[in-house]
């Protein structure tokens, strides 16, 4: 019940007034800036940092999650945990990464030599193209030109 007074009252006695409810609904007109739809990050003005940042966030997260039990396991099992739980991630929509910017690829890119250099063992200062080669890993651009 709305009373004319501006005052409204539930059955359990909680009173809210007309100001807030006003509050509350210049809350829901404003627009989000960022949203979230599939799993994919859509900004407001349509670039795709916030997205590259989410996979770049998720990806790390992942490594960080799998480094302790990489390093028990073969070199197989190894490759196929670290392709299911990162390299789909930089798969998943990459057809929506076409045409980024060069900074926002290397960044892609760093999270794909992280997961080669935990996969084989290499450090981090050591060439990473010819492990990349040897897994069978397409570097994130061509995977996105392939895929688009």
């Amino acid at each position: 019940m709305l009373p004319m007074l501006g005052v409204m009252s539930d059955a359990l006695g909680l009173k809210v007034t007309l100001l807030s409810l006003l509050d509350l609904s210049a809350a829901f007109d404003r627009v989000e800036r960022v949203t979230c739809d599939l799993g994919v990050v859509i900004e407001s003005c349509l670039t795709t940092a916030d997205h590259v940042s989410a996979i770049c966030r998720s990806g790390y997260f992942q490594l960080r999650q799998l480094r302790p039990v990489a390093r028990s396991l073969t070199a197989d099992a190894a490759k196929t945990i670290v392709r299911a739980f990162v390299a789909c991630r930089l798969d998943y929509c990459n057809s929506l990464l076409h045409g980024i910017t060069d900074s926002l690829f290397r960044r892609l890119q760093s999270i794909q030599n992280a997961a080669a250099c935990l996969v084989t063992g290499t450090r981090r200062r050591d060439h990473i193209t010819p492990v990349l080669r040897d897994l069978h890993w397409l570097p994130v651009r061509r995977r996105v030109d392939y895929t688009s």
